[in-house]
């Protein structure tokens, strides 16, 4: 297993509140800040991204996004070619299933495909996994089989390269809801996958990987981050479980929901930036890590993610609810990353 699974949680922390002063010691681990607001190439290729979107209680702050989303786009001559959708995709009932009016309202015209051209990949989140009157994972997969619609998630897990021509960035996209990342996990296993099912998974993850590279980039989807300065912590089975396969791997970038939040965490020798975009809607928490001991990025805000991707380098950016940018960085096949400013 990776390093960072054998440390104790008070090294662990104190490597991780070090790390701008390591990270710069590092040759080329991280660049020097580039200078002024670096506006979206519309020569790329666009991805927006959220997280925690599909609100019972909130749906003005889903709103909010999704005019930001709108507003960015046209703002930067960014039309996305697609969407990611990071789990936490329906809290609540979804009383009439497939045919539920919240499809309609909180995701089709919630994301008009006038706005938002192209399919909005999905992974499943924990409150995906609720069970009410219908099994919401399961019409999540049922969905785009009955209805013309933008909607993706051919399986639990699945993999992808975009574009489809002259592919830029490989997306391994995963079911984090594995046994353990829920301190419930053995009195309601219902709301994680079994013990069988996480096993197969991580030797499909580990297989997929292992797949000579055909991209510049390889991105992995899910809903739970490894690393995480909001209130759910580290999650210390997926660290245990799929630290090691980023590493070995050289993965470039881990992208999830889960905290409802916007954060950006790098550590020291890790080949892989984390990326967590939860503010796509539900209601704001607390944080567990003040976001300025470990970065270098955290806010705790509503907001989106905005992917994009070019041969020579991919950029991340955090987008907030009035279409202002509060963080980005720049990505290189050979692992260089740079900060650029706001």
């Amino acid at each position: 297993m990776a390093d960072i699974s054998n440390l104790s949680r008070r090294s662990f922390l104190r490597q991780s509140f070090a790390f701008s002063a390591v990270a710069a010691l590092r040759p080329g681990a991280l660049l020097a800040q580039a200078g002024g607001f670096v506006a979206p190439n519309p020569a790329s290729q666009h991805m927006f991204m959220i997280g925690d979107w599909g609100t019972d209680k909130y749906i003005d702050q889903q709103r909010a996004v999704s005019a930001s989303m709108a507003r960015w786009g046209q703002n930067n001559r960014t039309a996305p070619g697609a969407m990611f959708l990071l789990g936490d995709n329906w809290y609540g009932h979804m009383h009439d299933g497939v045919n539920d009016v919240r499809w309609k309202d909180q995701f089709e015209d919630m994301y008009p495909a006038n706005l938002f051209p192209g399919p909005a990949y999905a992974v499943l989140g924990n409150h995906d996994y609720e069970k009410h009157t219908f099994d919401k994972a399961q019409i999540q997969l049922d969905y785009p089989k009955q209805k013309k619609t933008r909607w993706t998630m051919p399986d639990r897990r699945y993999t992808f390269k975009y574009p489809e021509k002259d592919p830029i960035v490989t997306f391994i996209c995963l079911d984090s809801n594995l046994p353990g990342t829920k301190e419930w996990d053995f009195s309601m296993g219902s709301y994680v996958m079994s013990h069988s099912e996480a096993d197969a998974q991580d030797q499909w993850f580990a297989n997929e990987l292992a797949k000579p590279r055909t991209t510049p980039f390889v991105a992995v989807i899910a809903h739970h981050p490894l690393f995480t300065n909001g209130v759910h912590r580290d999650n210390r089975t997926l660290i245990q479980r799929w630290d090691g396969l980023l590493r070995q791997h050289k993965v470039d970038l881990y992208i999830t929901g889960h905290d409802h939040d916007l954060q950006h965490i790098e550590f020291d020798g890790h080949p892989t930036s984390f990326v967590v975009s939860g503010g796509g809607g539900a209601e704001l928490v607390n944080w567990s890590i003040p976001p300025e001991k470990r970065g270098p990025f955290g806010d705790r805000v509503i907001g989106f993610t905005h992917l994009e991707m070019a041969k020579d380098a991919v950029i991340v950016r955090h987008v907030g609810e009035k279409s202002n940018q509060l963080h980005a960085f720049r990505k290189t096949p050979d692992g260089k990353m740079t900060i650029l400013t706001s």
